[in-house]
Formats: structure tokens, sequence, C-alpha cells
């Protein structure tokens, strides 16, 4: 006998709401800070007449402040939780805006920007990712691309950042971006928690009586020594593989975050053409982390990761050797569905190998190998665009380096579980005496 009433669909699980959250926090990030970075690059260079590798230098910094931040901010969060972390990040980076927009020489432009990198380390990518990972393990490659998803979305932004400096100037944009970062990124802290037992949930939001079933159907089986500690990790061969992999594929993205704005500019085109290729490349981000997430959880990511690299690679050079419009727009496509399918599949293949007991710890140790990819990249690029007139040289020489990276990729295997290493070193005695 069929109930009158409707059918209502079950609670959703929190993990998503949480997804949603780190999703829009990436958006206000990506969107004012790093996909308008070029935009302010332009005005500053118009104003001031500063070089590229001043500005190379700007961003290097702020890349190395998040390198040596990493280690504290990983135990930050596995100790105080992701909520406080936000709340700090966003304040600080609202109020480096607002500071930001007041400066008139590079050391004030060096000491602002680098307030507004500390900030957005704090309350970013680091942060909501520790927090995702410690709510998902069968879909996590999904929740982590949709909510990286954020930062593509937020290039949406990009043309209303650069009409909002055409009306009220790039100074009173600095002001209104800290304005809104301010009340919308504490308005969604609020609903940020750091473990879903903190709910009174579980992972995946599976009963624990519940055996979790994996993408291809299969009970996933987790031991009780199964993650790793942080000391465990940095033995591991395979956490300086996909470090340094992780390393090279953000020289280029980098130095693309930078000097990109003037390398289209350089080629012929307006700021404005600069700002449409942004977005156009942030759309495909948005489908490279949400398609990528659905296939990192069924594929094997570390295959996906090497195509990702050669997808970089050929990408930076049709945009550096751009000899007519739709090179550039190869580019963008190419380009964004390789960031957008590397970047969550990353930090799903640590997650799959370390565990979550210790995991923002050991992505903070795997930042300061991979600040030395985020740094390098734009000092390259600009120096050698002051040194030969162009970015060609430099661009090429990071395509290359981005191209080692994906034999790191490749060789980067799961490594032994402690307990594994611990049965195994057991196991020694007995075979030694049957000799």
């Amino acid at each position: 006998m069929h109930s009158r009433f409707p059918r209502f669909p079950r609670k959703v699980f929190y993990g998503w709401w949480m997804v949603a959250g780190g999703c829009a926090i990436q958006m206000l990030i990506g969107g004012l800070m790093f996909h308008a970075f070029g935009l302010y690059v332009s005005e500053l260079k118009d104003e001031f007449g500063w070089s590229g590798t001043i500005f190379g230098l700007a961003f290097a910094m702020t890349r190395i402040e998040s390198g040596i931040l990493g280690p504290f901010q990983g135990w930050a969060v596995d100790r105080f939780g992701p909520r406080i972390m936000i709340r700090i990040g966003i304040s600080t980076t609202a109020l480096g805006f607002v500071l930001f927009s007041q400066i008139n020489s590079v050391p004030t432009f060096f000491l602002t920007f680098f307030l507004i990198a500390v900030g957005s380390s704090l309350a970013g990518f680091v942060t909501l990712v520790v927090a995702i990972v410690n709510w998902f393990e069968r879909k996590r490659s999904l929740a982590l691309g949709l909510m990286s998803s954020g930062f593509s979305i937020g290039a949406l932004l990009a043309p209303l950042v650069y009409l909002s400096m055409q009306e009220i100037g790039w100074r009173g944009t600095a002001i209104a971006a800290g304005v809104i970062i301010f009340v919308a990124g504490q308005i969604v802290a609020t609903f940020i928690h750091h473990r879903p037992e903190d709910r009174g949930e579980t992972v995946d939001g599976v009963p624990p009586e519940t055996p979790r079933r994996s993408a291809g159907g299969g009970p996933v089986v987790i031991a009780a020594d199964a993650d790793f500690t942080t000391r465990e990790a940095l033995r591991s061969p395979s956490f300086w593989y996909i470090s340094i992999g992780h390393a090279a594929a953000v020289f280029i993205i980098g130095a693309l975050l930078v000097h990109l704005v003037l390398h289209i500019e350089e080629l012929g085109h307006s700021t404005a053409t600069a700002a449409f290729v942004i977005l156009i490349m942030a759309v495909f981000q948005f489908v490279g982390q949400v398609g990528g997430g659905f296939l990192g959880d069924r594929l094997n990511k570390r295959v996906l990761l090497v195509i990702c690299m050669i997808g970089h690679v050929v990408a930076l050079l049709l945009v550096t050797y751009a000899a007519a419009f739709w090179m550039i727009l190869a580019f963008a496509v190419l380009n964004g569905l390789a960031w957008g399918t590397r970047g969550p599949m990353q930090q799903a293949l640590r997650a799959d190998y370390f565990g979550r007991r210790d995991f923002g710890k050991i992505m903070g140790f795997s930042s300061l190998i991979v600040m030395s990819g985020m740094t390098s990249g734009p000092i390259i690029a600009g120096v050698f665009a002051d040194a030969f007139g162009d970015y060609r040289i430099g661009f090429t020489l990071l395509a290359g380096v981005a191209l080692l990276g994906t034999v790191f990729f490749a060789i980067a295997g799961p490594p032994k579980r402690p307990g594994e290493r611990a049965a195994a070193a057991r196991a020694m005695p007995s075979l030694a005496g049957e000799r």
C-alpha cells in the first residue's frame, strides 16, 4: 500500500555544505586577488613605471611567505580547526586591500601585498583542503574539485574588477574588494566545521556500522594504523615526488598569474582582451575541476596528473609563440583544463597516500617545496622579459621545467603503510631464522 504523502529526499550530508562554503571563499580570494593581480599590475605599471622584475619579486615574496607559513598553518588547522584560521585570514586580507589602496612606493607595495598574501594563505587553499579531506573519503576527489572550482568561478569577477578600475580607479577598487572580502568571508566562516565528529556525523555521512564503499563498489577497508604521521610521510619518497611535481607545475601558474596580462598586451591586444582570456581560462578550469574530480575517484590519479602536466607545457608554448588569436584561445582552454584537473587531484592523491590524521601538517611541509616553483616562476619570467624585451625565452624555460615535473608524478607510487612496514620488520627475524 502506497502512502498518500510525498517522499522527501534524504538530508544533504553536511560535508557538501562545507564544500559550498569553501567554494565561496575560494571565489572571493581567487577573483579579487589572484585573477585580478595582473590587472593591478597593468595599472601600477602605467602609474609608476615599475619593471616586470619588481612585480615578479613581489609575487615571489608572497609565495615564500606561504611556503614558510605552511608547516605552522598545517599544525594550526589540525590543532584549532579551520574556522578560526579563516576568520583571521579574511580579516588580514581585507585590511591589506584597504592599505594597498594607499600605496605610493615600491616598499609600501611590497608590505601591503605581503599582508594580503598572508591573509589569503591563512583563509585559503591549504586550510580549506584540510577541512574537506576530514569530511570525505569515498568522493574526496570530487569534493576537492568542487571546492576548488570557486577559484575558477572567481575569474568571472575579473571583467567586473576591470570595469570597476575604469569607473572608480584601482585604489577605489581595492577598498571595495577589502570590504566585500571581509563581510562575505566572515559570514561563510560561520558554516565551516573542522571534523564531522564535531557535528555528530561521520566521514562521507555513512554510519560507523555501515561499511563504506569505494567508487568501484567494493568496501573501503581502513586499518587503525593506516594514517601516516608527519615524520613517516616525510620519510616516504612519494611525498617528495608529489611535492616536486607540484612545484614544477606552479612554475607556470605563478608566472602566468603575474605576467600573462602584460604578455598579451605585448602581443598587440588590449587589457580588456586579456581579461577575456582570463575568463575563458577560468571557465575551462572549472570544467577541469568538476570533471577531474569525478574522474579522479575512478581512474589512476598519477596518469591523469602526467596528462595535465603535458597540457600545461603545450598551452604555455602556444601562448608564448602565439601568431594568431586562436592560439591564445587554445592556450586558455588547454591550460584551464590542465590547471583545474591537476589542482584538486594532487591533494586527493596526498590524502589517499597519507591519510587524514596529520594531513594539515603534511600538506604544510609540502608547501615548503611547492613555494620554490611559485616564487621562481614569476622572477624568471620577469628577469628574462626585462633583459630580452619579451617573455619568449623565460616562458620557454618554464615549459621545460614543467615537462621535467611529469617524471616525478609518474614515479610517485603508493607508499607502504606504516602497519605494512611494521609487519615486514617483525617478519625479518623469523625469515632469518629459517635460512
